[in-house]
């Protein structure tokens, strides 16, 4: 009995060793903050952000558009493995010119709308994001799109390409 004991013992002790690494709060936006892939001032912008923390990274990554950030979480191509992932709560914004400093929630409990036809802080069409099922209703109601959980957002709502011709608008 002690010869299968203490080798269960040991793996426990050093499984309980071993860290894991935790879930960083998310970052208010500051006006010094950058968006990951043009390098401009996030909080110059409007609509909904996004902003991923990397392991080994002391500071997140901000996104000016919540499309770049899905973008850049279909893409192959990372930094370094996610630690946590948050959006802008539209929902608690103050309006869309403001979306706010930090009303940020974990995107993987967010309800985002996809597609309907608003412009992001960068110009393309926006994902955006909501805590609550129906706040999200009521902006689906008033500008189309239909809202679904982070992984089922199809590739070619952040990957596809932008047509220019199309009328966006800019929600109040």
């Amino acid at each position: 009995m002690k010869r299968v004991l203490l080798p269960c013992l040991l793996l426990l002790l050093t499984a309980c060793k071993q860290e894991v690494a935790e879930a960083p709060d998310p970052t208010p936006m500051t006006d010094s903050a950058l968006s990951y892939f043009c390098q401009m001032n996030v909080a110059e912008h409007g609509g909904p952000k996004g902003q991923i923390h990397l392991e080994g990274y002391p500071a997140p990554i901000f996104f000016a558009q919540v499309r770049d950030m899905v973008a850049y979480l279909k893409s192959p191509e990372r930094d370094a493995d996610i630690l946590a992932i948050y959006v802008s709560d539209m929902g608690a914004a103050p309006s869309w010119a403001e979306p706010g400093a930090e009303n940020w929630i974990a995107a993987d409990t967010a309800h985002f709308v996809v597609g309907a036809g608003v412009a992001g802080g960068m110009g393309a069409p926006e994902i955006v994001p909501f805590a609550q099922p129906a706040k999200a209703q009521a902006f689906i109601d008033r500008y189309g799109g239909a809202a679904m959980p982070l992984g089922t957002i199809p590739d070619e709502a952040a990957l596809g390409a932008v047509d220019l011709n199309q009328p966006l608008e800019q929600p109040s």
